[in-house]
């Protein structure tokens, strides 16, 4: 490791575009403009909570890898719930923020965390993050959703796993969605059919866009929808309008959106995020109540997609018990954990010990549950 150079930036629009992108592979949240757009529009800066801090390895002077890492004051907008760790940090009188972590902002997806193609570098970027970490005394480093390989390689760097679940569709060289229903139990073919003979009913009709083919106006109705969901639950807004408006200019090709139309008039709208293998769903809206329509509009519209287009996967976000009945099956999600307090390091060890017998009790009763005929 004598031949690498680590560096920091604060931001990544002090990084060639291209350079990043031949590190991040075709995960559209991994991408350049993706990053570069929370950033610019302000979304993950530190007035949010989220202080941008990319750490660079370079071998004579070529970079050879990268990992994107922010100093957290808060645990909003990661998916992996540390909260009852930061209120023992507190109910022990010791700061659990700042924190530091490695993770997309607001995006649930398993991706590359590590941006490095030799397992060289990928340990000298694991090491230069802990360093980090230990220098400027946060709490912890937390690595979200890495790749089921870079977290046995956390493992073996000393890092604590933590496994979460999420619901994921595969596409089983399906013909056609009727083709997909046949492999279905009965009782959960006949639901399908059912809320989807409902939408129908009720006059609703879909529009699936990408790249150029989604205008301003579809933009700035899918936005209505946005906004109207975080207002309906009175959660935070992480994206703002200009975000969005990055996304039309530089990533159109990487989006497909799903407008629902009844009489004429767009109702509802779920944006999802593609690339050559699969269709990540990231946020839906609606401006009418129909029995059905979020099951319509953000899943079997996405599964009828992933069909046509022979893509293999669709992710449907985090959480969701529901997507069980929907075709959706269990699958394993991972988290790497390092606390700088020794005692708090096996407190977190002993609780994700007892949590990972737990994870495992839970996944099998979701097997038992499984929607398609044995």
């Amino acid at each position: 490791m004598a031949n690498y150079q680590l560096k920091t930036l604060l931001s990544i629009a002090e990084l060639p575009a291209l350079e990043w992108n031949q590190l991040a592979g075709e995960n559209p949240f991994l991408q350049f403009a993706f990053l570069a757009a929370l950033e610019r529009t302000a979304c993950a800066v530190p007035e949010t909570g989220w202080h941008s801090q990319y750490l660079l390895c370079f071998e004579n002077s070529k970079l050879v890898g990268a990992m994107p890492l922010y100093f957290k004051t808060h645990s909003y907008g990661e998916f992996v719930f540390d909260w009852a760790w930061a209120d023992a940090y507190q109910r022990s009188g010791l700061p659990y923020y700042p924190k530091l972590i490695s993770a997309i902002p607001f995006t649930p997806v398993a991706g590359k965390r590590i941006l490095a193609d030799s397992p060289e570098v990928r340990l000298a970027l694991l090491k230069g993050a802990l360093q980090i970490a230990k220098q400027t005394k946060v709490s912890s480093l937390h690595i979200l959703f890495p790749t089921a390989a870079e977290a046995r390689e956390m493992e073996e760097a000393g890092f604590l796993l933590r496994q979460g679940v999420q619901f994921h569709w595969r596409n089983k060289e399906y013909q056609s969605f009727d083709d997909f229903l046949a492999g279905l139990r009965h009782d959960k073919r006949k639901k399908i059919k059912q809320e989807r003979r409902k939408v129908r009913e009720a006059g609703i009709s879909f529009r699936k866009l990408s790249g150029n083919e989604i205008s301003e106006l579809d933009w700035d109705f899918f936005y209505q929808c946005y906004e109207n969901t975080h207002r309906q639950y009175q959660s935070p807004q992480p994206m703002n309008r200009d975000f969005f408006r990055a996304m039309a200019s530089e990533m159109a090709n990487s989006i497909l959106l799903i407008i629902g139309e009844r009489a004429g008039k767009p109702i509802c709208a779920a944006l999802n995020f593609i690339d050559g293998n699969a269709i990540y769903g990231r946020s839906w809206g609606a401006l009418e109540q129909h029995d059905s329509l979020h099951f319509e509009t953000c899943y079997y519209q996405a599964i009828d997609f992933c069909i046509e287009k022979k893509l293999q996967l669709f992710e449907g976000g985090a959480q969701g018990e529901h997507k069980l009945a929907r075709g959706f099956l269990p699958e394993t999600t991972w988290s790497a954990h390092w606390l700088a307090q020794p005692e708090f390091f096996h407190a977190v060890e002993n609780y994700l010990s007892a949590e990972k017998g737990k994870m495992a009790l839970y996944v099998n009763e979701l097997m038992d549950s499984n929607p398609f005929r044995k």
